[in-house]
């Protein structure tokens, strides 16, 4: 008889409460919460830690299973037991963010503009305080303080998450033995700019109602979020992928004769885009876009930020980026060289152009476990 396969490790979402936490704008976010996974154990010495670092609309499921029969975490291929980031030798931790955009998701805990303000029993909505990609870093430290992490083996993860793992080394060199960014490079202005696009649609939706929609009978802005998505979307991805629309026209409609008619690749962003906003907050999505603008703002400049950061990278740019073009990727390698780093790099490739980063890992496993083991 044919040996069954083991059913895959279904994890346990838990919740780390951080308590009062102090922005780096100085503020006090009082009963601050983050939900977080763990695989495998930590050892002895607390050294032998990953941490795994979300994009911009992720949380912590980055590997296993939240239930039987569930989805994978979107870096599963690479994190797991006998995996390019073994569990059987490290312990390996992802959180959730503050102002992480997926509120309603019941697998998502975050501390944000949703949350209800215990000084005016209402929820904060953009009273909230100005959230830096380095309180991320900082919230996160506390967590893996109360788990006992002393050393950081890596510190990894896509997109935003490479941008907190570039905030990580900086923050805490001594603490972070090695940093994996992958598709991320430096918030310059002309991403900044790119930013407040993505943004812009909440800000024009009248139901946003300068972030003060939270109320009973209130509509959420769900069209301005919608139409944010839509950008954050098609910008997160390539042509290649976009040619399964090329001509193609949803049954029943006619662009060429009624204005109103949609193609085949609007009628599928839109679709998607609607089903997205409804999973998500829009006033958290601004406060991230917020944190991704102040990406290593304690510092003059890249160089300087990189200077005194953790000594040794892999850095794993797509060579068909849209959002982090590869332009941008070797101007910040060659930052970390001129700063005395050591550089490895790799490319993650596919038809997907930024969201490779995300699901197209797979086949740098051998890389990035040769990298572990350096």
């Amino acid at each position: 008889m044919a040996q069954q396969a083991a059913a895959p490790e279904v994890l346990e979402k838990r919740v780390f409460d951080a308590g009062a936490f102090q922005t780096r704008g100085g503020a006090t976010i009082p009963n601050t919460r983050i939900g977080y996974q763990t695989m495998g154990r930590l050892n002895a010495a607390g050294d032998n830690a990953v941490l795994i670092c979300h994009f911009f609309s992720g949380n912590s499921h980055a590997f296993g299973r939240l239930s039987a029969g569930g989805p994978a975490g979107y870096w599963d291929a690479i994190i797991g037991p006998g995996k390019a980031i073994d569990t059987d030798k490290y312990f390996v931790v992802s959180a959730d963010t503050l102002v992480n955009v997926n509120v309603p998701d019941a697998n998502t805990v975050t501390t944000g503009p949703a949350n209800i303000n215990p000084d005016t029993g209402r929820p904060w909505g953009m009273a909230f305080p100005v959230i830096a990609m380095r309180d991320f870093v900082e919230v996160q430290k506390k967590l893996l303080d109360s788990l006992g992490v002393k050393r950081l083996a890596l510190v990894a993860g896509p997109s935003n998450g490479g941008l907190q793992t570039i905030e990580w080394a900086a923050a805490y060199p001594d603490f972070v033995q090695r940093a994996m960014p992958v598709i991320a490079a430096e918030i310059d202005a002309w991403m900044q700019g790119w930013l407040d696009i993505w943004e812009a649609p909440i800000r024009l939706d009248p139901a946003w109602r300068d972030g003060d929609y939270y109320g009973q009978g209130r509509e959420p802005p769900l069209r301005g979020l919608a139409e944010a998505w839509k950008i954050v979307t098609l910008h997160a991805r390539d042509r290649p992928w976009a040619k399964q629309f090329d001509r193609k026209i949803p049954e029943g409609q006619d662009p060429a004769r009624r204005i109103g008619d949609r193609f085949g690749i609007e009628k599928w962003l839109d679709d998607a885009a609607t089903a997205r906003a409804k999973t998500s907050d829009a006033n958290s999505f601004l406060y991230m876009v917020r944190a991704n603008q102040l990406f290593l703002n304690d510092y003059p400049n890249l160089a300087a930020a990189m200077e005194g950061a953790a000594k040794r990278w892999l850095v794993i740019p797509s060579p068909t980026d849209r959002v982090f073009l590869h332009e941008g990727a070797r101007e910040f390698i060659e930052v970390l060289r001129k700063g005395g780093k050591q550089v490895a790099t790799a490319e993650v490739t596919g038809p997907l152009g930024h969201l490779n980063g995300v699901v197209g890992m797979a086949p740098l496993a051998d890389r990035i476990r040769g990298f572990l083991a350096e």
